[in-house]
């Protein structure tokens, strides 16, 4: 297996335009009009226009209505909060190390504003929590992942896949961790995107809610990135295009979409009224198919080809750029919409 060479700090006898995506030559000066993937600067201005801070929304109803929701409600609000915690931290990180290794500058610098969007989210966390429970609780919310059976064989079926690359940086890892990725941003918060969402329609949790949109939409981005990224290492290495590994790809998503349905169980289950699990389990199975589909691959469930969950689609609609997510009050927020990423949930 080809080793992945990490890019140079700088390099005056190299091209400004990378000759690669990954062990190419690169000056790593970054002048936006000389970079060798033309889609990088939209994506870039795309990720610019998303930018937001939990700072921005104001949680006093949340405050007030959290004691006001069921226990079960109560519980699986706190979890999905430790969940999504753990995993915008892991992703951090991650970004970080893919990004030592894409030779290109320009990507580089996205994958750098991709990791400070993961610590906004990662903030967001801590802010809604600080709002509606002790500092106790919100210690005890940010170590669910280390006890509950669940999540444990969630994040390392996650952490596992990405330990490969960061342990022995070849190519063919790279491509197998962002697999990983696309799974853990575009899958395994699904169940609980939903969760919000189906409290937010009761006028539920709005502020929250509103949080998670934003989210929602940033996560989206980054799906669209990383598969940009896994589809141009594949063109520039098409080698590594193998049987193997649209295999793996398939069964990788199928086996993620059963620990997300798991998770949906013991989150929704059959305690949160009026949303229906066997119709989140057919979202889980529907998106598992969109996102394998995403990266080249073969649909892991026979079917499944249209969205169950039709009432989410509305909350795509919700932030048109100018105002709050259900609130309608002035912001300074891009349109989301399928051309920056914000495709149908």
């Amino acid at each position: 297996m080809e080793e992945l060479k990490q890019r140079v700090l700088i390099d005056s006898l190299a091209p400004n335009k990378s000759t690669g995506i990954v062990n190419g030559k690169s000056s790593n000066i970054l002048n936006w009009d000389d970079v060798r993937f033309p889609w990088a600067y939209p994506k870039y201005k795309r990720m610019l226009g998303n930018f937001w801070t939990p700072f921005e929304i104001n949680m006093a109803k949340d405050i007030k209505q959290f004691p006001t929701l069921s226990k079960n409600e109560q519980e699986s609000f706190l979890k999905i909060i430790g969940l999504l915690a753990l995993l915008d931290s892991v992703q951090t990180d991650y970004a970080g190390k893919v990004a030592d290794y894409l030779t290109d500058s320009s990507l580089n610098a996205l994958m750098i504003i991709l990791a400070q969007q993961e610590v906004v989210h990662n903030h967001s966390y801590s802010y809604v929590l600080s709002s509606i429970v002790s500092k106790r609780e919100q210690n005890e919310v940010f170590d669910f992942w280390k006890n509950d059976p669940i999540l444990l064989k969630r994040n390392e079926f996650i952490t596992n896949g990405y330990k490969g690359f960061v342990e022995s940086p070849t190519v063919q890892n790279l491509l197998k961790s962002i697999i990983y990725d696309v799974i853990l941003e575009g899958l395994f918060f699904y169940s609980g995107f939903a969760f919000f969402y189906h409290l937010a329609r009761n006028q539920k949790m709005v502020a929250t809610s509103t949080m998670i949109n934003y989210i929602n939409r940033d996560e989206q981005l980054h799906v669209g990135l990383f598969e940009k990224i896994f589809k141009e290492v594949l063109n520039e290495n098409p080698s590594y295009q193998t049987e193997e590994l649209r295999m793996f790809g398939k069964e990788t998503f199928k086996q993620a979409a059963h620990l997300e349905m798991e998770w949906g169980r013991e989150i929704i289950g059959s305690h949160v009224e009026g949303l229906l699990m066997s119709d989140v389990e057919d979202y889980i199975k529907f998106m598992a198919n969109k996102r394998a589909k995403q990266l080249g691959f073969d649909e892991p469930f026979e079917g499944y080809k249209t969205n169950p969950l039709k009432w989410i689609i509305a909350y795509q609609e919700v932030d048109r750029g100018k105002t709050d997510f259900f609130e309608q009050k002035s912001r300074q927020y891009t349109k989301t919409s399928d051309a920056n990423g914000f495709d149908e949930l």
